[in-house]
């Protein structure tokens, strides 16, 4: 496998330890290279070209991969004279456009085998639960660490809320990053996640709160990739009419992470304190880190054959290029500041679907980190639970994802999948009408919510309400996402750093004044009631947006430059 491991160890023994086909005794380089299949009608070949571009960044993710960035899709031929193609000036400037050795290459990602595919979806599923189990770990440690730096409760928020800005920011920079020939995906999300473990050594050790706002923050910043580039990883492996379910899938590893924070970090803050809640961080996404180290291989058919070109060059002393070299070649420094910049901002606050639907998911991300106040109040205040207890009140959010993921894949199987596979494309509305399944979903499980938190309700009842608010939000979150690409397709690396900035800014501000919140609407039988039912008011008035994207989306978008 193309790993860390075994890259670093073909460098270190100049390619006689896992030695590639270009170092192995006897090999003779092509003059020929397989570019992809035969192209189709152009109709079907646009909106699959637009479908797997947009699928390649979903979720809480901004990739995009244009057509050159895969020779899948690069050429109309199967097999391409890259002489004719690419011939300079002269005969000897000519360059060799690198590609596949044939349709079964096994370096090639679409090739690989369903067990490994799905070695590899796991490992991102790992990769991102053990870094966003950090966002929330530290929170039932609140009550000792105000104790300890004699903060407020709203001060010693601050290292969750810096969290989440982090990883808004990070994907700004990694997502395009990883999108470079030269670079790919799988060293950043070893390096980043090298300097996440690391990081987690003076966050535990932290003298004061400034120290462990500034640590929390960058901690964010590094654990971004996971959430940057793992729908891109996806799209490298998976045909587009499967991307939907591996989505699905890493969407409950990114709600099951900071939900279960709190379970894992209940046990050690009572126990033990509240820094030994950074060092069981620490274990965890160290085990990570070795696991990605040697066993996660390059996915990036971009790198691969980037890679793969200087090899060749190394063997032949001729000169080769890749498709996605010269794109990049091509591209002016003031091109890629405005592509990750600016246009970002501009799409999300001028385009209105946009703007509505960035907004739609920026109350569920608040409404997901207002459990981290709302919960103690509940299970412990109300309903007496220790630490421990109040911890593992969060396991039910996680069985909710579960069975709002296992709700939703015969849903999108009979809606996308399978037209996909028969060569029909859906239209892009359909995923309007399944979002309406979770705006009714969401608003309603808050008010059971709301008003079923006293004492004199038994406990399990709250529980099954935010279960079910995780439901509807699984719902939302898909078909939302599925929804901008599928509109977007051209700019969507845009659309999806812009979403991904305002929802992590929204989403982190909001655990500051929660708990304000609740206490100052009260009532004091249930202490949760009027604060709940203000953002599932604002929830009821959201779910009008996809009535109105059904209704008039294509219009709004026809007015749109972007869409």
């Amino acid at each position: 496998m193309d790993t860390s491991f075994s890259q670093l160890l073909n460098f270190a023994s100049r390619g006689r330890l896992f030695a590639y086909p270009e170092q192995q005794p006897g090999f003779q380089p092509p003059t020929h290279f397989w570019h992809g299949p035969p192209s189709h009608e152009n109709e079907h070949e646009d909106i699959e070209r637009g479908l797997e571009d947009a699928f390649d960044g979903i979720d809480v993710e901004p990739n995009r991969r244009n057509q050159d960035d895969n020779p899948l899709e690069t050429s109309d031929t199967s097999i391409v004279n890259n002489k004719e193609n690419l011939e300079k000036d002269g005969p000897h400037n000519e360059a060799l456009c690198v590609g596949w050795y044939g349709p079964d290459d096994p370096e090639n990602p679409q090739n690989w085998s369903s067990s490994k595919k799905a070695f590899i979806a796991g490992q991102v599923l790992t990769l991102t639960f053990s870094v966003y189990v950090g966002s929330s770990i530290y929170t039932p440690a609140l009550p000792e660490i105000m104790e300890h730096f004699h903060i407020s409760q709203t001060a010693a928020l601050v290292p969750l809320s810096v969290f989440v800005f982090g990883y808004g920011i990070g994907p700004v920079v990694f997502s395009p990053l990883s999108e470079h020939p030269a670079v790919g995906r799988m060293w950043i999300y070893v390096i980043t996640l090298l300097i996440f473990v690391c990081l987690q050594v003076p966050t535990a050790l932290s003298p004061n709160i400034g120290s462990l706002i500034i640590l929390r923050f960058l901690g964010g910043v590094f654990s971004s990739p996971a959430l940057a580039t793992s729908g891109a990883t996806f799209g490298d492996i998976y045909q587009i009419a499967y991307i939907p379910f591996a989505l699905a899938l890493w969407a409950i590893s990114a709600i099951c992470g900071p939900v279960f924070g709190p379970v894992l970090g209940g046990v050690f803050a009572q126990v033990l304190g509240w820094r030994w809640t950074f060092w069981m961080l620490l274990w965890i996404s160290g085990a990570c880190l070795a696991i990605l180290f040697f066993f996660f291989p390059e996915t990036s058919a971009a790198n691969i054959l980037y890679r793969r070109a200087k090899r060749l060059e190394k063997l032949t002393g001729k000169k080769y290029t890749t498709a996605a070299r010269q794109e990049w070649a091509t591209k002016k420094m003031s091109t890629v500041a405005y592509d990750i910049l600016l246009r970002p901002l501009l799409i999300t606050f001028t385009e209105p679907v946009v703007f509505a639907l960035g907004l739609y998911i920026a109350l569920l991300y608040s409404t997901l980190y207002s459990w981290f106040e709302a919960f103690p109040i509940v299970f412990t205040e109300v309903h007496g639970f220790n630490t421990i207890q109040s911890g593992l009140a969060y396991l039910g959010l996680i069985v909710g994802g579960f069975v709002g993921v296992g709700m939703y894949l015969p849903i999108i199987y009979i809606n996308f999948t399978r037209p996909v596979l028969q060569g029909n494309f859906p239209p892009v509305s359909m995923f309007m009408k399944l979002c309406l399944i979770g705006s009714t979903i969401f608003p309603a499980s808050l008010f059971f919510f709301a008003w079923t938190s006293h004492k004199s309700i038994h406990w399990i009842v709250p529980i099954i309400a935010s279960g079910m608010c995780i439901i509807g939000m699984v719902f939302i979150f898909q078909t939302v996402f599925n929804y901008l690409s599928g509109s977007y397709p051209k700019y969507i690396a845009s659309v999806f750093a812009g979403n991904g900035l305002f929802r992590a800014f929204v989403a982190g501000g909001f655990p500051l004044f929660a708990h304000q919140m609740f206490v100052t609407l009260g009532p004091s039988k249930f202490p949760v009631g009027w604060g709940t039912t203000l953002v599932g008011c604002i929830g009821v008035l959201m779910g009008l947006i996809p009535l109105v994207l059904i209704k008039w989306g294509d219009k709004l978008k026809g007015s749109s430059r972007w869409a």
